[in-house]
């Protein structure tokens, strides 16, 4: 059966966005606020930050400004997988600050440690569940890297475990896996959105005033502090935070180091018992595989499989609309990928496909400063592992916008930044060559061409 079968009833819409639970948006801000700090963005980076101002100083006045709806991009849009990796990895932490990454190793497992705590003290339901990720080898070279990622992380004191091919199909049973690597305690599976509207609900019970279809236009200094212009209104603040991801900063300066990066996933009706038992999966790991174009899939509470990744499209001049949310092209390429992995599945249908932009920048890992004499401070570029990293981020903002000297901020990874990506045409260029490469590099048993081997060499890289 052709596989695009599979995606006939599919809702072109973010299955995590669809939830009975979605709150009422609040209303938009409407004439002139005053507030202690502003945060400019309603995903996670925006959230952690004002729930985390609050907590550090409960009489802060704190405003948050959304221009669509808290977790409507790529908040609610991602796979839920919550990492304690503040480095994209051990892999790309080694090759960029292997001075100090076995600090950076102990600040993401304690911030993983502090999400859950925070999802606890809160009462967030998000169907958080620890159960660890597993990298899988789909070819024989991909084993090869896994058994030289578990020395590196055993020399940085983190235990994963290395599973051989039956060890790895009894966990999750697919004729296409050769083996895997499981960090057994470094990442959690939740409901992304679900996790954006609790920490809404907590922000605003601490006196958090969060103001939605407010979108910032223009950032201009006032006095001691900054003014932000919304489309009905103004912000005199003394602080700003600046979370707005993917979405083109009021700091004009920083535009050129992030681009949007479209990445798509679906997800299927509810498994069978009988479904479920052909492939196992008992423990509920989240799984990805060790491709340069890779899948990452995972089950949710409801026991659907969500399956994305392996395109990464970046469009020629990187704007960001709503248009590109949905790539029929992609979705059939990963409809018949799925029931490679997944034969023992055929029949099962998509309910939902869905896409959104990542803010990704060369270095693959967020990036942090100020600006206006410090009365502006951003976190940007997470490319993909937001979902615990921004917490860190968070903390990192309100440490700089206080000008304090914090085991945070005197890291190298947060006194440092990214290249810079080039202008059109040259952007597109770059990333597309490379995204071909990289494509080529997966047909060729993982071997990189000279141009990946020289972004590698500049630091100037892209990841799918």
């Amino acid at each position: 059966m052709d596989p695009a079968h599979s995606l006939a009833d599919a809702q072109p819409t973010p299955f995590w966005l669809e939830d009975p639970g979605r709150p009422r948006a609040n209303p938009a801000l409407v004439g002139d606020e005053h507030c202690d700090l502003l945060v400019v963005g309603g995903g996670y980076s925006g959230l952690w930050t004002a729930l985390i101002a609050k907590e550090r100083d409960p009489s802060r006045e704190v405003v948050l400004i959304e221009g669509h709806e808290v977790g409507w991009a790529a908040t609610g849009r991602n796979g839920g997988f919550c990492a304690a990796s503040l480095t994209h990895g051990i892999g790309n932490g080694l090759e960029r600050w292997p001075g100090e990454l076995d600090k950076l190793q102990q600040l993401g497992a304690r911030n993983l440690d502090e999400i859950e705590a925070a999802i606890a003290r809160h009462d967030i339901d998000c169907d958080f569940e620890r159960t660890g990720e597993i990298d899988v080898a789909t070819e024989p070279y991909q084993l090869d890297e896994l058994h030289e990622l578990a020395q590196e992380a055993a020399g940085l004191g983190v235990e994963l475990e290395m599973l051989d091919r039956d060890a790895m199909r009894a966990e999750v049973d697919s004729p296409t896996f050769v083996g895997g690597l499981w960090d057994r305690d470094g990442v959690a599976m939740l409901h992304p959105a679900k996790l954006a509207w609790g920490l809404k609900r907590a922000c605003e019970s601490l006196g958090v005033r969060i103001h939605e279809h407010t979108r910032a236009t223009a950032m201009t200094p006032n006095g001691g502090g900054m003014a932000v212009r919304t489309g009905y209104g103004r912000v005199f603040a003394r602080r700003v935070a600046l979370a707005s991801g993917v979405f083109p900063s009021l700091v004009k300066r920083l535009r050129s180091f992030v681009v949007p990066v479209y990445d798509y996933a679906m997800v299927t009706e509810p498994l069978t018992e009988g479904q479920l038992a052909s492939i196992g999966w008992k423990r509920r790991q989240g799984l990805g595989d060790g491709a340069n174009q890779f899948h990452y899939f995972r089950l949710t509470a409801d026991n659907r499989i969500l399956w994305g990744g392996y395109d990464a499209i970046y469009k020629f001049g990187g704007r960001v609309a709503a248009e590109h949310d949905q790539r029929p092209e992609t979705f059939r390429k990963l409809a018949a990928q799925f029931f490679t992995c997944f034969p023992q599945l055929e029949g099962l249908r998509f309910t939902h496909t869905w896409g959104g932009a990542i803010d990704t920048c060369s270095r693959f890992s967020a990036f942090y400063g100020t600006t206006h004499g410090g009365r502006v401070g951003y976190a940007l570029g997470y490319t993909g592992l937001g979902v615990g990293a921004t917490r860190f981020g968070a903390e990192v903002m309100l440490d700089l916008l206080a000008g304090e000297r914090t085991e945070r901020t005197e890291l190298e990874m947060v006194r440092s930044k990214p290249l810079p990506f080039p202008p059109e045409p040259f952007a597109w260029a770059g990333i597309e060559l490379t995204r071909r490469s990289l494509a080529r590099a997966d047909r060729n048993g993982g071997r990189r061409n000279l141009w990946l081997k020289a972004m590698d060499k500049v630091g100037l890289g892209f990841d799918s």
